[in-house]
């Protein structure tokens, strides 16, 4: 009997390995009019990035291509590239662009490759913008991983979104990254060939399965524990050009150990103002553990805890970092810009927060995940306090289960909302199960709901999980079966609305009576991303034109406490403590200024201001 199971575990090993290296193989005898695989691009303050992928250059082709676009029905090149080595990739950059307009473009390789596809318009005439957020993108064929992404590629054509966004984990296997984003590339080309595209970096595109970037030093082992980057740097770099390197500018480029580039930045379209964060470049590694917590970690780091008599307080190392100063800054100045914008929206690798506590299998509760942007504490804190600011909400992935938050840093709801969208392929589930109900929850809402202390004793609100069933465990089959699929995001920016929509593969999102997943959909407005339960009030403005950007400061030391695009001409700020504070109001280097305002329990002081 045993042999027989070891036999049919065996068949089942070989069965799987071979279907998935048939999933990476190149096509055959790829012909020279074939050599150009896909392309992503951005459009940011008039310039056009984009990044040209290639299947591997054969014999004496050239290293150069060219990026043509169609003007008066003619092909008219406006830029040259090289195409880099290892990872044969080549960027474009056209500057002082036209973006009020919709054209053709086309990648030409040797005159005899050539690659269409359409840069947009900026949609900022349009009243709802829609953003598509995707993440991990499972290989393994047992979990679905070979079946095709059809499914969400129609339904993307249907709706249209004036973004796309992949939070990363779009490449699996851990040593081939060149491969199996030529598949990624293939499998979304439809969509993102037409479509400006957002596309991040996350453990598994790098070779590792977790990350604490550690400012980009080397570590000796995969599990990353100590902090740093495993793969040899060059197939680090190789894995940002191909998928970054089309975003615009970095805020601050300057390389960080080893001469790892970095690629945070912002980006606006459509009206809206969207951050783009590194959250695990800078991360500290998990070495000081057992210096801070012997009693907690007596033989050495690790990356879980499972021992709920733990008090994971005693965790929040002092000085390590989540985001590092130099993305902190970054969110400070991103903060009061508000240049063509009327929302903002903070995009991330996963969540700030332990949305989860069941973890590969629902056997044994997990109490504290290093991985998470849960710890440390200290730099989760940091990085939501910057963040609220603007009135951003967060979108994220990483994490395989799809989790609406409200977040707080010293009381419960202080801090913006979250979503991290469900995996397109789910290999890895994870739970949010507590053994309490959730406090303070809705009526009639799920006990999973509510507010918690996750496993750091972060302040959080849920208030939707995907999480999956008795039925959705079953392996195999549609990938309905494991909680997968992706997010769509609608802002309407004359009412200063967003939705939340959360999606199963394998259904047509168009068709009104498919359901999403339960919880969904979400409607919030703007201004609920600073919206404490506990505030003081600043006396309410009165102003003669609309739409102003106000921002409030601490009047002793100049700090940002908000700054957002109002709504209309009547606005009433909110501070979380008592003091005096300044209001400017508009944009540019000479605001009207309010000196000297005082924040109360209940302010009903009015100020009728002509801009």
């Amino acid at each position: 009997m045993k042999i027989k199971l070891l036999v049919f575990l065996l068949f089942i090993f070989l069965t799987t390995a071979i279907r998935a290296q048939n999933l990476i193989s190149l096509p055959p005898n790829i012909a020279p009019e074939d050599r150009i695989c896909f392309a992503m691009y951005t459009v940011h303050e008039k310039t056009v990035k984009l990044n040209a992928q290639f299947y591997p250059i054969k014999n004496f082709e050239p290293f150069e291509a060219s990026l043509e676009i169609q003007e008066n029905g003619k092909w008219v090149k406006r830029a040259d590239a090289r195409i880099q080595y290892p990872g044969y990739t080549s960027l474009f950059r056209i500057e002082n662009w036209d973006d009020t307009k919709e054209v053709k473009y086309r990648v030409v390789h040797n005159n005899k490759a050539f690659y269409e596809g359409i840069i947009r318009k900026n949609p900022t005439h349009k009243d709802n913008f829609v953003l598509a957020a995707l993440t991990c993108n499972s290989i393994y064929p047992q979990h679905g991983g070979d079946i095709p992404r059809t499914d969400i590629v129609e339904n993307l054509k249907k709706i249209q979104p004036d973004l796309l966004f992949f939070s990363g984990d779009q490449v699996y296997d851990h040593s081939q990254h060149y491969l199996y984003w030529l598949k990624f590339g293939k499998d979304f080309e439809a969509i993102i060939r037409n479509t400006p595209t957002i596309c991040i970096v996350d453990d598994h595109d790098v070779g590792q399965g977790n990350i604490w970037g550690a400012d980009g030093k080397q570590t000796e082992t995969r599990s990353g524990i100590s902090g740093g980057y495993y793969m040899p740097v060059d197939y680090v770099k190789e894995v940002e050009r191909a998928q970054t390197s089309h975003l615009p500018d970095p805020y601050d480029p300057t390389p960080i150990e080893q001469g790892i580039g970095v690629y945070y930045t912002d980006l606006k379209w459509g009206g809206i103002s969207f951050a783009i964060l590194e959250d695990r470049k800078f991360k500290s590694g998990l070495l000081d553990l057992p210096k801070y917590a012997p009693d907690i970690f007596p033989n050495g780091t690790k990356d879980a805890i499972f021992d709920a008599t733990v008090d994971t307080r005693k965790l929040d190392i002092p000085n390590a970092k989540l985001l590092g100063d130099r993305q902190l800054k970054f969110l400070e100045d991103w903060t009061t810009d508000w240049e063509n914008a009327e929302m903002k929206t903070v995009l991330t690798q996963t969540v700030f927060a332990m949305v989860n506590n069941y973890t590969g299998k629902h056997d044994r509760e997990i109490i504290a995940d290093f991985d998470t942007n849960g710890w440390p504490q200290t730099g989760r804190n940091k990085a939501l306090a910057v963040i609220r600011k603007s009135f951003s909400l967060m979108i994220g992935g990483d994490q395989h289960l799809a989790t609406f938050v409200k977040h707080g840093v010293d009381n419960f709801g202080d801090a913006g909302y979250s979503f991290v969208t469900p995996a397109i392929a789910n290999y890895w589930m994870r739970w949010w199960d507590p053994k309490k109900p959730g406090a303070n929850r809705a009526k009639n809402a799920p006990y999973y709901t509510g507010d918690f202390l996750d496993g750091f004793q972060n302040k959080i609100t849920v208030e939707a999980v995907g999480n999956p069933s008795a039925e959705q465990i079953k392996e195999g089959g549609k990938l309905s079966t494991r909680v997968a699929g992706f997010g769509v995001i609608k802002y309407n920016k004359p009412k200063r609305t967003i939705t939340f929509e959360c999606w199963e593969r394998n259904v047509d999102i168009t068709d009104p009576n498919q359901k999403q997943y339960k919880g969904w959909p979400i409607t919030i407005s703007q201004f609920d991303n600073y919206s404490p339960r506990e505030y003081f009030e600043l006396p309410t403005l009165q102003l003669s034109k609309e739409n102003q950007v106000v921002t409030v400061l601490k009047s002793s030391t100049r700090e940002v406490v908000s700054s957002v695009r109002i709504k209309g001409f009547k606005y009433q700020p909110k501070v979380l403590a008592l003091g005096s504070y300044t209001i400017e109001i508009g944009e540019g280097n000479t605001p009207f200024k309010i000196f000297n305002v005082e924040g109360k329990l209940e302010n009903k002081k009015k100020l009728e201001i002509k801009i």
